[in-house]
């Protein structure tokens, strides 16, 4: 703890208040947009601890990790929300969900052995492709009519699983765009995000807690690549914002939900250029 004696009573005041604000947008998006807040943790979180002066080594690990972490309270209420109201769709559910097992075990692998530009790299990149995607796709563009067959699928559950364990994020970031271009209605691609969010981010967070067992630099407070006090602060804004996000999305048009995931995937995947080349 004594870490933390470096800082005022009034610095530290500031950082746990950014801290639970980050809980309340991350909250607001998840079951806005089903992405499980991640999207906004992650970038929020690494440069945190990068005014922290957190080693490079570790700070993008421990940001993923607790990211994921967060999400897993926060897609359970999210799913439940938008399943009330009909747009969870348990049938793509079962078609995607066995391909995200298998990717979230393949990104926990492969965590544990990237070093954090390479995880922020692939955080940037991805945000940024999504955001472009949703931003410029034309009004009624689709790859296909509905999702492919058991291989594709597959595929599919595959990249959303494995991409979403390295960037901790819920796969709505992923899944929402690749099923809007299937035309899933936005509604039920964002619900069935929220749900996939909770079957990434469980075994993703115990991934990355035992691959941060024993490693050095990390902050105080941290299990593994999981630091506790993000995790206390972030977790209660969340819960209490996700059903609010989710009764939004049922208030507003397809076309503004859409629009409001590209500008904020835009912005955040600015954020992590930014912290790479500076």
């Amino acid at each position: 703890m004594d870490f933390f004696a470096d800082y005022s009573a009034t610095w530290l005041a500031g950082l746990a208040l950014s801290l639970m604000v980050t809980g309340i947008i991350a909250g607001l998006m998840a079951g806005l947009l089903g992405v499980g807040g991640g999207i906004v943790i992650v970038p929020v979180l690494y440069h945190l601890f990068t005014f922290l002066g957190i080693d490079e080594a570790v700070r993008m690990h421990v940001a993923v990790g607790t990211s994921l972490a967060t999400i897993i309270p926060t897609s359970i209420i999210s799913s439940r929300s938008h399943f009330k109201r009909g747009s969870l769709d348990p049938h793509i559910l079962k078609k995607l969900v066995p391909g995200v097992i298998i990717g979230v075990g393949i990104g926990a692998i492969a965590s544990g052995v990237l070093d954090g530009q390479v995880l922020t790299a692939v955080f940037a990149v991805i945000a940024l492709l999504v955001a472009l995607n949703m931003a410029f796709k034309k009004d009624g563009f689709s790859v296909s009519d509905g999702l492919p067959g058991p291989m594709g699928s597959g595929l599919l559950g595959t990249f959303i699983g494995g991409t979403s364990t390295l960037m901790g994020i819920g796969g709505g970031t992923l899944s929402v765009p690749i099923l809007s271009a299937m035309r899933v209605p936005m509604i039920n691609a964002v619900g069935t995000g929220a749900a996939l969010g909770f079957v990434i981010s469980v075994p993703g967070a115990i991934a990355f807690l035992i691959n941060g067992m024993g490693v050095e630099a990390r902050p105080p407070l941290t299990l593994g690549y999981v630091n506790l006090i993000g995790l206390a602060l972030i977790v209660p804004a969340t819960m209490l914002m996700a059903p609010i996000g989710a009764r939004v999305a049922h208030a507003i048009n397809a076309k503004l939900l859409k629009q409001l995931f590209a500008l904020f995937l835009f912005i955040t995947s600015l954020r992590m250029f930014y912290g790479l080349v500076s």
